[in-house]
């Protein structure tokens, strides 16, 4: 199954950061990665453990291409977080330019990194790569991750054929001179693998539990779904013949926190707050992809019925350091034992910045200590 990134041992509960990321489409795209930049180092700051980072092409809203080429920009900037590609979306990609890139970034890295998958969830990255087949987009990214593990635990001559892709080197390979090698990771036999999954019951959940991957749950999925992919992830640990501890699943969130509960409250849900523009932005794309069923706190409501706060109401842990507190250990009963946290990342423009900002340091310094005691004791 190879090595799996769990939760620092100490702790029993890890934190990271999930970042799309996400801005209005008028900011310039230099303005945005000096942000998400500033992120990092703020979350390494912080002691966050690890940070996730999406890959979008074709949005000016979710604006990063390349998450390891950002990433790999903050390696000597930061001292312990860990970097998460949040997800490379495979069927976008031949597999061994994956394999090569995300082998380069391990060692660049030294192992600070968790090598996140997916099959995309962009229509205008479909689009654009010709992946517009669920289906066979679901194949290509099966096939993709098993042709790279494959590229990683062999020597040449390689050939690997698919229904999507070849890999091929057999005439080239010339040994003294080290010509047909293709790179292996830092981590051995290989990064840490992660599958996103943001569907109610996904069968991504079960498939990477089944494979000893960690499974990780979108931000922007109700409380419910959460709860179901416990249920999914329940079911692929039980067919692997593993006991499904939860200490390798990651569960995303929405958190803002104030001095006050009302502080939170109005900074939360106010209409030029980053998060009220975060679930307005993804309601609209889910309803035009006909995939509001993601993101509905009540499958049972009509599309047009849903609004934002409700979402919002469901979707964003809110309040003063204590009452988060209470509310993340609610969640956690609710929905199941996961082992590590992820925190949303927001857009910081104009007065976002100091709010944001502010519930990430509350979160890693007042809740974060008391949340990791309160697991522990159950342990």
């Amino acid at each position: 199954m190879g090595a799996q990134s769990t939760p620092d041992s100490r702790s029993g509960l890890g934190l990271g950061m999930f970042m799309m990321p996400l801005h209005p489409p008028t900011r310039s795209f230099g303005d945005t990665l000096r942000e998400n930049a500033e992120k990092v180092l703020l979350a390494d700051q912080l002691g966050f453990d690890e940070m996730w980072v999406g890959e979008h092409y074709s949005a000016s809203t979710e604006p990063i291409p390349a998450p390891m080429m950002f990433m790999a920009a903050l390696l000597e900037r930061t001292r312990r977080i860990k970097f998460a590609t949040g997800v490379v979306n495979l069927p976008n990609h031949h597999p061994a330019i994956v394999a090569g890139e995300a082998a380069q970034f391990d060692h660049m890295s030294e192992g600070r990194f968790i090598f996140g998958i997916g099959p995309g969830g962009l229509a205008s990255d479909f689009e654009l790569f010709g992946n517009t087949d669920g289906d066979a987009r679901g194949r290509r990214m099966m096939e993709s991750i098993d042709m790279i593990q494959k590229i990683w635990a062999s020597e040449p001559p390689y050939r690997i054929e698919g229904e999507f892709w070849n890999v091929t080197i057999e005439d080239a390979v010339i040994p003294e001179l080290g010509v047909g090698y293709m790179r292996k990771p830092f981590q051995q036999p290989h990064p840490p693998i992660a599958m996103s999954a943001m569907s109610p019951f996904s069968g991504s959940v079960k498939t990477a539990a089944m494979k000893g991957w960690s499974p990780v749950s979108a931000n922007f999925i109700p409380t419910y779904s959460v709860a179901s992919h416990w249920k999914k992830y329940c079911e692929g640990c039980e067919e692997a013949g593993r006991e499904p501890t939860g200490s390798d699943w990651r569960v995303a969130r929405n958190i803002v926190i104030g001095e006050s509960d009302a502080d939170a409250e109005a900074s939360a849900f106010s209409e030029t707050g980053s998060n009220h523009y975060y679930f307005s932005y993804l309601a609209e794309v889910l309803r035009r992809a006909d995939y509001m069923v993601a993101i509905k706190p009540d499958p049972n409501v009509p599309d047009d019925e849903v609004t934002t706060e409700a979402m919002m109401r469901d979707m964003v842990i809110h309040g003063s350091a204590d009452t988060v507190l209470d509310k993340l250990i609610a969640f956690r009963e609710e929905v199941g034992p996961f082992g590590t946290l992820m925190m949303a990342a927001m857009d910081w423009s104009g007065p976002n910045r100091e709010a944001e900002q502010r519930s990430m340091r509350l979160l890693a310094e007042k809740v974060m200590p008391r949340l990791r005691q309160h697991v522990g004791s159950l342990r």
